[in-house]
C-alpha cells in the first residue's frame, strides 16, 4: 500500500486519542479495554515488533494503514518518538471506587496518589504497581493528570492493564475503604517508623498504600486517615526520593514479605 499523503483523525461517534510507541500500542491491543479505530504504521520501519503488533490488530479487527513517517509526525508532533507506530483509540476507561473494589480479589491491594500531578511520575508508579501485583490505583479528579498518551508511554503500557478509579475526595474515599476492611499505609519522609521495621501482621489484610508528591508529601486530611505512617530510611545526602522510586521500594518490600 502506498503511504497516504495526509491522515486526519476519524469521526467515530466517540472521542478518540492517539497512542504511540511499541509498548503502549501493544498493551492496548492486548488488554482490549478501549474501542479501536485504526493502527498506523510507518512505511519506513521494518521491525519484527511492528509485525507482531499488526497481527494483534488484525485479530482484534482493527484496520491497519501504512503511512509515511511524515504523516505520523504531523499527527503526534515532531518531538514525539512514535517508533513508527500510532494507534487511534477511545480514551482509557476509569472506574468509580465501588467498581474498583469489586474488581479486586483477596487479599486486596490498592495504591493511591495524593497530589501527584506529573504524568511521567504517575505512569512510572502505574508500571511499578502493576509489576508488584497491586490490583488498582486511586487518582483524584483534580490535582492528577489525565490518562493520556504520556502516562501510557511512561508506564510502558501498564496503564492498559491496571484498573484506575477517579475519586472526588481522597480522604473520604480512604474512610470508605477503611469501613470496608482496608488498612491504610502511608509513606512519608517525616514519619518516625521505618518501612523495614513495621510488623508484617499489622498490614497482612486488605491494604491501600498512599503516597504523596515528593515536594509536599501527604496532605493533612489524608495523613489523618493513615493507620501506619512509614518512611524509607535514607543515609545519603539526598533527603527524598521521586515518588515512583519510593513506590517501587514500598510495594516490593511489601511483596517480599508476602503481603
Amino acid at each position: 500500500m502506498k503511504p497516504n499523503k495526509r491522515v486526519q483523525p476519524k469521526s467515530n461517534g466517540f472521542p478518540s486519542e492517539l497512542l504511540y510507541g511499541v509498548h503502549p500500542v501493544r498493551e492496548a491491543l492486548r488488554a482490549q479495554r478501549r474501542r479501536f479505530v485504526r493502527l498506523l504504521l510507518a512505511r519506513e520501519e521494518h521491525r519484527s515488533e511492528l509485525d507482531s503488533i499488526q497481527e494483534l490488530a488484525q485479530r482484534a479487527g482493527v484496520r491497519t494503514e501504512i503511512v509515511s513517517k511524515t504523516v505520523l509526525h504531523e499527527l503526534v508532533g515532531e518531538e514525539v518518538r512514535s517508533q513508527g507506530i500510532v494507534l487511534e483509540a477511545s480514551p482509557l476507561p476509569t472506574l468509580d471506587l465501588a467498581a474498583l473494589e469489586r474488581a479486586c480479589t483477596a487479599p486486596r491491594r490498592l495504591i493511591a496518589l495524593d497530589g501527584v500531578e506529573d504524568p511521567h511520575n504517575v505512569g512510572a508508579v502505574i508500571r511499578v504497581a502493576e509489576a508488584a501485583g497491586f490490583q488498582g490505583l486511586l487518582l483524584t479528579e483534580r490535582n492528577a493528570p489525565p490518562l493520556g498518551p504520556a502516562i501510557g508511554r511512561a508506564s510502558a503500557g501498564a496503564s492498559e492493564h491496571l484498573p484506575i478509579a477517579r475519586v472526588a475526595n481522597l480522604a473520604s474515599s480512604l474512610d470508605r475503604l477503611k469501613e470496608n476492611g482496608f488498612w491504610v499505609l502511608g509513606a512519608d519522609q517525616l514519619a518516625t517508623q521505618s518501612l523495614f521495621e513495621i510488623d508484617s501482621r499489622a498490614v497482612a489484610g486488605d491494604l491501600l498504600v498512599v503516597l504523596g508528591a515528593e515536594d509536599r508529601g501527604l496532605r493533612e486530611g489524608v495523613r489523618k486517615r493513615v493507620d501506619y505512617l512509614v518512611s524509607i530510611p535514607m543515609t545519603g545526602a539526598i533527603e527524598s526520593l521521586n515518588v515512583s522510586c519510593a513506590a517501587a521500594i514500598v510495594l516490593f518490600e511489601l511483596r517480599r514479605r508476602g503481603l
